[in-house]
């Protein structure tokens, strides 16, 4: 192995931004002729797996008759309030179970349980409780994202280094205090990552949320397809759904480098 090539592997080494442009680019391209390979030379029916093209004349097809933006639009309103409502409610929470022992003993064993309940089992209920329109998808992907974003965000301000806080104490702040100026400023970086990883856990249960009822929507699309075989339209709006989660997540990305400049030298 040569000196460069050696240094290329070495943990956590820096490549150059080219290096590592072409990287992310090189290897779905290699994917994507593999599977152009396979599908083109008939080693699998285009029942099991069609091909890039007719993948990509299905999704050609949903934009010229307006289909696929319809969809969007309804889906990406969905996975906003049902993220935006697990978010306000998770951000105050998590911030008193990471800084009072007494909050975190009374909430942590039922919030760990229930994020481990599969939210595909809760679907009667949810129905039940908020009925099949939007609010009932809205609120699946609210329990999918709620419970795992609270302990995230627990252990996010459980990793602000208690001299910091005790420095707080010192100088007479009070309680609320120090979790405004000190625990909060100091745990944004943590909790912002929390936002961008779970935004991504929101996007996965899209098609779960969008299973009852649903006139519209990326993931009621997948599931109609399901009942025809129509596995070009399944393997393009799951291409799609994962295109706006990449998108969702590159910009979260760039908004904690432009706020959280100063974190990313202590990584």
């Amino acid at each position: 192995m040569t000196r460069r090539s050696s240094s290329l592997m070495r943990l956590r080494a820096p490549i150059s931004r080219r290096l590592y442009v072409g990287a992310s680019i090189a290897f779905p391209l290699v994917l994507l002729i593999a599977w152009w390979w396979v599908t083109t030379a008939g080693y699998v029916r285009p029942l099991f797996l069609p091909s890039p093209q007719s993948v990509v004349a299905e999704g050609w097809r949903q934009i010229e008759e307006g289909i696929l933006w319809r969809d969007a639009s309804v889906s990406i309103y969905r996975i906003v309030a049902g993220w935006s409502a697990a978010t306000v409610l998770a951000l105050p929470i998590g911030i008193l179970m990471g800084n009072y022992r007494l909050v975190e003993g009374a909430l942590e064993p039922l919030v760990s349980t229930i994020r481990y309940m599969p939210v595909v089992a809760l679907i009667p209920l949810s129905i039940l409780w908020a009925g099949i329109g939007d609010a009932q998808k809205i609120l699946i992907l609210f329990i999918g994202t709620f419970f795992q974003q609270v302990l995230m965000i627990m252990n996010n301000t459980k990793a602000v280094d208690m001299t910091l806080i005790r420095a707080g104490q010192t100088l007479g702040f009070s309680n609320g205090e120090i979790l405004r100026r000190i625990v909060l400023p100091a745990s944004m970086p943590g909790i912002w990552d929390t936002f961008r990883i779970t935004i991504g856990w929101t996007w996965t249960y899209l098609v779960v949320a969008e299973l009852v009822a649903a006139q519209d929507g990326l993931g009621r699309r997948i599931m109609d397809a399901q009942r025809y075989f129509a596995t070009d339209t399944i393997i393009f709006g799951t291409i799609f759904i994962g295109l706006l989660g990449f998108a969702t997540d590159y910009l979260f990305k760039v908004g904690g480098r432009k706020m959280f400049g100063w974190a990313e030298t202590t990584r």
